[in-house]
């Protein structure tokens, strides 16, 4: 069985959103303390008072705070690159034995241009291609006779460039996506390497996402 503390602690962990909400002091901590209460009892193996909960979330959160600041300050103030690209379309293929074969023929016809984005992302069932619009006819007709899922034009990415410790710091995406969500701004795509990743999102949202992300770089250099 576990403390009082201990188990609010082990709840809270597993709900990122509320942890974030806690460390904002956006939330009323004794409706949490009700809510929470049906769920530390079964890990504390006993009855228990609000009044306990409440106690043991305003411990927790000076402590959530400290720790957070600390985990996200050093790779957030050290992101390198921000890079905008615009005027891009998605598509979304069902995965074909052909498809590997139709990417070789695009990659081949787009090798020489000059400033024009291609990716892919293969999943389990299916493959997701960003590229620039100037190309969007090249890729419906290579792709014509494949099962196309989704198309979305008038789009725009961020790629941001990482410091190589995000990879041992849990949830730094988590945080950047956070920012991203509260502002409002859909994620179309997210595409990522070791030490990069790159947003998709709609034109209209990317002069918002970008000052966003540059907000919080300056913020973790304070």
């Amino acid at each position: 069985m576990q403390t009082i503390p201990n188990a609010v602690a082990t709840v809270i962990k597993k709900k990122p959103f509320l942890e974030g909400a806690l460390i904002e002091g956006l939330i009323n901590l004794s409706a949490l303390a009700r809510q929470l209460k049906p769920e530390i009892e079964k890990y504390v193996g006993k009855e228990v008072n609000d009044s306990a909960i409440i106690m043991a979330l305003n411990r927790l959160v000076p402590r959530l705070e400290l720790m957070s600041a600390m985990k996200f300050k050093k790779v957030i103030e050290n992101i390198g690159d921000i890079i905008v690209r615009s005027n891009l379309a998605d598509f979304a293929f069902v995965n074909s034995p052909f498809l590997y074969e139709k990417q070789a023929i695009l990659l081949e016809k787009v090798r020489t241009m000059k400033d024009v984005f291609c990716t892919f992302s293969q999943g389990i069932y299916e493959t997701t291609l960003i590229v620039s619009s100037s190309i969007v006819p090249i890729v419906e007709d290579i792709f014509a006779e494949e099962t196309r899922i989704a198309k979305s034009v008038n789009l725009s990415s961020i790629t941001v460039k990482l410091p190589s410790e995000n990879t041992i710091c849990p949830g730094v995406y988590y945080y950047i996506f956070k920012e991203l969500a509260w502002d409002n701004i859909n994620i179309t795509e997210v595409v990522s390497t070791t030490n990069e990743f790159t947003v998709v999102v709609n034109d209209d949202d990317i002069h918002r996402a970008f000052a966003i992300l540059m907000k919080a770089k300056r913020d973790a250099s304070l």
